[in-house]
């Protein structure tokens, strides 16, 4: 109705955001009965006019000058109820819809595989949340509130005033409408709730940018349902104060509509006994209460109201666009679920490409349960690829891999991401107290747990310094800590989810060597009786696993321990004589105090 309305044509997704209204059928219903009680006070006060200026104007009935005054006022009042009840139901409509679809857009965000955020900014993700959803709240609410309201004026307003008087009409329709003292006393009330509104959507912000940022970390703890549940409070808070910020809005308009017809009232009375004495002419009246009609306000109201659906619409479109992205890891139909247990690990003939360039080409390799596996090779080699295809941040193009004989494409994804724990090069945080961070892949730890998981890290000392200990917040990203700390909380995060297959990519090389040396001790606790993949930049911290695959270009070019991958004069030797060659003169500058 509102596409034919504006001559608009509404693609499926445009109607289903109108369609969201029919779970508030009664606010809705309400709110056109409010609509109804404006446009119908507006129209009363046109219909008035022809007893008003024949009773008090040519009759001179002192009683109706009284009277009429009052039945002003008595209007008015109505009228400030229908806006405060209409303005109120219709942003309670509106918020709710959006509160649900920033919901459904986060969920389905959250759901998405790695390969979408690679490809999408995450502050784009995030104007979509926060700004787009807005602005399909104002079409929703804004524009239904003018079709109902505006519409219903017109037509009655058209109706009563060619009845009584199309030259009285014309008039109406020219005159511009008053203008009135805003209300002081609201405006303050709106601008602190206003502000309020900000600090929230500005908090929500900030933990958007942690989870999405940290989107690998979420989906490898299985911690997809916790996330949307801190998101669903967040959202739920804004509302509320959201709510508050319209009621007062609400309330302004309202109070200004009741001061109004008390003014009308006032000069209704003041001009009337001037016309009963003689003092004052019909006209004079007649031409104030003709733009009582005020016509022209809802045409124009409909007019602006088309500016905000083309821009509700596109952001309807840019929403829609997230929602509607079909993601390209799916589970099987029937997809089973896996125990905790010691796991073998096997790469069937693995070929993978993204996007057009070929990363891995035929891996074929198999990982017994509690070996130490070191993955080593030059950047792009195609080593980081390759672990992420065990836990289907991405999906094999060809092979296949296998968890105990098992495709990993057959079990679910909830399951399988219980049996992997990641340690990355960048120790991903949230802004939250250590306790949490540590619980992070486990909610329902006990304390014990918590703090013997740090002590296996070598991080409950540190901890204990802490202010608050395990109750101190780390800041966004967990700035207020050291690399080293960092990685450590990192560390015991995944010895207390005690998953029986471990990634570690290149977890010490962004370290300096004493924060390297406590890592590596944490390291080798959590290691102990786990499946383990390394990815080693520094060839030192590998040489006790238990064998090392060389990775060239996508390819496995080498296989066996340290001592005999270096007899063998191949590219672990090559690789392992240029770190050699590096670090002896690095070595040698720093001795000459160069650097």
């Amino acid at each position: 109705m509102m596409g034919s309305f504006f001559n608009i044509n509404l693609k499926s997704r445009h109607r289903q955001i109108f369609g969201l209204i029919k779970g508030h059928r009664g606010r809705f219903f309400l709110s056109m009965f409010c609509s109804l009680l404006i446009s119908a006070t507006t129209a009363a006060s046109a219909w008035l006019l022809e007893p008003a200026i024949n009773l008090i104007f040519i009759e001179k009935n002192m009683l109706m000058v009284n009277l009429f005054p009052l039945v002003i006022i008595g209007l008015y009042m109505i009228r400030g109820v229908g806006i405060y009840g209409q303005e109120y139901l219709m942003s309670f409509v509106g918020q709710d819809i959006i509160r649900k679809l920033r919901n459904r857009l986060y969920n389905r965000i959250q759901d998405l595989p790695i390969s979408f955020f690679q490809q999408e900014k995450t502050g784009v993700l995030m104007s979509r949340i926060t700004n787009d959803v807005n602005i399909i709240r104002a079409m929703v609410s804004d524009t239904v509130k003018a079709a109902l309201r505006d519409c219903f004026s017109i037509f009655l307003l058209i109706g009563v005033i060619f009845y009584r008087d199309w030259q009285l009409a014309i008039i109406a329709v020219v005159i511009m409408p008053v203008a009135f003292m805003p209300v002081v006393k609201f405006g303050r009330r709106v601008r602190k709730f206003s502000t309020r509104s900000q600090e929230a959507m500005a908090d929500m912000s900030a933990f958007l940018h942690e989870t999405f940022a940290g989107n690998k970390i979420v989906k490898a703890f299985g911690m997809e349902p916790y996330e949307k549940e801190r998101f669903a409070d967040k959202a739920m808070a804004l509302f509320h104060l959201e709510i508050k910020n319209v009621r007062s809005k609400a309330l302004s308009p309202a109070v200004m509509e009741m001061f109004a017809g008390l003014g009308i009232a006032f000069i209704l009375w003041y001009g009337g006994t001037k016309v009963v004495a003689g003092t004052s002419t019909p006209g004079t009246l007649i031409s104030f209460i003709a733009a009582v009609a005020f016509l022209y306000d809802p045409i124009k109201k409909l007019s602006r109201a088309n500016n905000i659906i083309q821009e509700g619409l596109a952001a309807t479109d840019r929403v829609y666009d997230v929602i509607e992205t079909e993601t390209t890891i799916r589970e099987a139909e029937n997809a089973v679920h896996i125990q905790k247990a010691p796991h073998r690990v096997v790469f069937d003939h693995v070929h993978f490409r993204y996007d057009t360039v070929d990363v891995l080409h035929d891996i074929s390799l198999s990982v017994t349960s509690g070996e130490v596996l070191a993955l080593v090779g030059m950047s792009g080699g195609g080593k980081s690829t390759l672990v992420n295809l065990i836990p289907r941040f991405f999906d094999v193009s060809q092979g296949r891999i296998l968890i105990d004989d098992r495709d990993v494409r057959s079990i679910s994804l909830t399951s399988l991401r219980e049996q992997i724990a990641i340690v990355s090069q960048e120790p991903i945080l949230f802004n939250d107290t250590v306790r949490n961070n540590i619980a992070y892949g486990r909610p329902g730890a006990t304390d014990a747990d918590i703090a013997a998981a740090a002590r296996a890290a070598y991080a409950y000392d540190f901890v204990q310094r802490f202010p608050k200990k395990f109750e101190t917040t780390i800041g966004e990203l967990g700035s207020r800590l050291s690399g080293g700390e960092k990685q450590r909380l990192c560390i015991a995060r995944a010895i207390l989810k005690d998953a029986p297959i471990l990634i570690l990519d290149e977890a010490t090389s962004s370290l300096d060597t004493e924060a390297e040396m406590w890592v590596q001790k944490a390291l080798e606790n959590l290691m102990k009786g786990r499946t383990t993949f390394v990815i080693a930049h520094r060839l030192s911290t590998i040489a006790h696993a238990d064998r090392i695959v060389v990775l060239v270009g996508g390819r496995i070019t080498e296989t066996g321990t340290h001592a005999a991958l270096l007899a063998a004069n191949g590219d672990y030797r090559k690789l392992h004589d240029m770190q050699f060659v590096n670090n002896a003169e690095t070595a040698q500058k720093e001795s000459a105090g160069y650097s």
